[in-house]
Formats: structure tokens, sequence, C-alpha cells
């Protein structure tokens, strides 16, 4: 929790309208970076003027990303027209941030190989979950046991990227490895229904309200659940939560590392590569948006731009000259007895 009373208001004001946790701890986030910037000034003595000077300060000074920005002005939106009731211009005069978008890390399929040789057996299946059917870092770790549809070969994920719901492909050779996955979720549903402190999983606000005894229905508890009992932050019971994104994160760091990976690999990489390898086989644009959960079809032809761009695509005018050109440039890359000597102290 916040401590500073006024921003520990709004988390519980977000938790009562069903906003989820990352979406609170990153608009108190926000909120609290605006209110330092003014130099703690109360957000209820400031308005479109001081706002647009926070915005103008994230792209001309911190050069945040276009994304970025906007998440910022949606948080301060937020906390003018639902905490004080004081709603901002739709027409502020700030600078819109420019950064470039970067173009996305992608594993060759020999990589993949080598990064899942590597990984530790603990976060393989949600790792090969991220790659297998394209979910995001958060979709992996929250997904509900009942999410996984062994009949139709698929998952359903729910309240996704902008509160979208999808439904996603899943590989053949990872059912064993979920129903072993789901037989550990079942034994610690077990375990937990015996702790008279135990009041269920955490719910959805209006599921809660609807079906009070679905929080301690097996198929509502998180598929990779954590080791450990926590108080909510909510209202301060007693539950089991998903596993921490962290250790996931770290994970796959280390695992890129161990595999001996040059690229700079995160979990959304792994996104990243399942989307660039359907389209490398075959895969309609369009259906690989639809796995994605891209409002946008200019977000998904991106990976469209890294295939085109490589090698495959355009073929170097050096390449058709002469063998002995070839070997000679090879030859005037390695450097001299003198450039290979160190510089004197």
């Amino acid at each position: 929790m916040a401590k500073s009373p006024f921003l520990q208001s709004i988390q519980v004001l977000m938790y009562k309208r069903n906003y989820s946790k990352r979406t609170i701890e990153t608009y108190v986030h926000w909120i609290a970076t605006y209110i330092r910037f003014h130099n703690k000034n109360h957000p209820s003595t400031m308005g479109n003027a001081e706002v647009e000077q926070f915005l103008n300060y994230l792209a001309l000074d911190k050069r945040v990303s276009p994304n970025t920005q906007a998440l910022a002005l949606n948080a301060l939106s937020f906390l003018y027209k639902t905490v004080l009731n004081q709603p901002i211009s739709f027409q502020l005069n700030f600078v819109k941030s420019r950064t470039p978008r970067k173009l996305p890390v992608v594993l060759t399929e020999a990589e993949i190989e080598a990064f899942f040789s590597c990984i530790a057996p603990r976060y393989f299946l949600l790792a090969a979950l991220m790659y297998g059917s394209g979910l995001r870092l958060m979709e992996a770790v929250r997904l509900r046991i009942h999410d996984i549809d062994f009949d139709y070969r698929c998952i359903r994920v729910w309240n996704g990227k902008g509160g979208k719901h999808r439904t996603v492909t899943l590989a053949n050779n990872l059912m064993n490895a979920l129903r072993n996955q789901i037989n550990i979720g079942s034994d610690y549903h077990s375990i937990d229904l015996n702790n008279p402190a135990y009041t269920g999983v955490a719910l959805p606000y209006a599921l809660r309200r609807k079906h009070p005894f679905a929080c301690r229905e097996l198929g509502w508890h998180y598929l990779f659940p954590s080791g450990r009992l926590s108080n909510d932050p909510e209202d301060g019971a007693l539950r089991r939560h998903h596993i921490d994104e962290s250790t996931l994160q770290r994970a796959i760091r280390r695992a890129a590392r161990d595999a001996q990976i040059a690229k700079v690999v995160s979990a959304h990489t792994l996104r990243h590569s399942f989307a660039t390898h359907l389209l490398a086989r075959g895969a309609d644009i369009r259906t690989v948006q639809d796995q994605l959960g891209h409002s946008d079809l200019r977000t998904t032809q991106i990976y469209t731009h890294v295939l085109q761009m490589g090698g495959n695509a355009v073929i170097s005018p050096f390449d058709n000259i002469r063998e002995n050109a070839a070997i000679y440039a090879i030859e005037h890359s390695k450097p001299s007895l003198i450039e290979a000597l160190p510089l004197s102290a």
C-alpha cells in the first residue's frame, strides 16, 4: 500500500472498481510522480496547465515512449475525473513523445531450442505457453485452471491488455505438462480448503458478488499458484495468489544467458518469436492478429517487417561479387599486428 493517505484512498477506490493490481500500481505511480514533479502540491489545487507541464517534461526531458506518456495521461485523467470530480480538458496542449518504436527482438528456432534446454524446470511450462500460444507475461501467470480447454485444444484469455478476451492455440506437446500442473494446483487447493483462515482465491468484483462461493472452486484457482499464502491488499483476506512474475522474468534472462544467446531476451521476446515464426510458416496475418489480441493490424504488421528486412527478403549486392573479392574482404577485416597490440600506458 502507498504511504500517503491520499494515494491509499485512490488504491481503495480502484480496488472497489475492479481494476487489476498491475493497473492500480501503475496509476498510483504516475499520480505520485506528478505530485512530486509539482513540489508535492495537492492535485485539487492544480489543473490543465500543470498536467501539460508534466506531460511536456516526460516527452522532452525524460524522453519516454508514446505509450508511456499516454499511460501517464490516462492515470491523470482518472485522477481528475473519477477521484477529484474535476475532469481535465480534452484539448490539452502538450508535446507528444516521438520516440520511435523499437523493432522486436526475435529468436531463431535454433535459439528457441537452446533457450528451452536451459530454462529451469519450474518455469519451463510458463515460458512454453508464452512462446507456444503468444501469451503476454501477465496473461500467462494469471491463467486460471478452467482457462485450459483440452477438448478444443485452446486457452481462453480473459481481460488481456485493454480488457479484451480472446482464444489462443494450445500446443499438443504441452497437454501432459498442463495436466500435471493442474494436479499441482489441485493439491494446493485441497490444502487451502483445510485451512480455516483461507478465504478463497481473489475474483473480479462482479463475479464475487454474483457467485459468492466461486472463490473456493478449483477451476477459479490459479494454474500457477504461489508457493505461499498472502494477505489480499484489497481487504486483507488470506488468499493464494499466482506466481510472482518477476521470478519468471529472471528465469528467462538466466536461461538466455546460459544458452549463450547474444540478443537481449525478455519475456516478451517469446511472444515476438511466436508471431514471427507463425508468419514465416505461412500463417495469415489476420490470424496472427487474433492470436496476439491486437486491435490494430498495423501493430501486427511489425512482424512482417522483421521478416522482410532479413536476409531472406533482400539479397546484398556484395553477395554477387567474385569469390576472390570475398576472400579479400575477409582478410582485410582482420586487425593488423599494430592494431592488435595493447596501447602503452
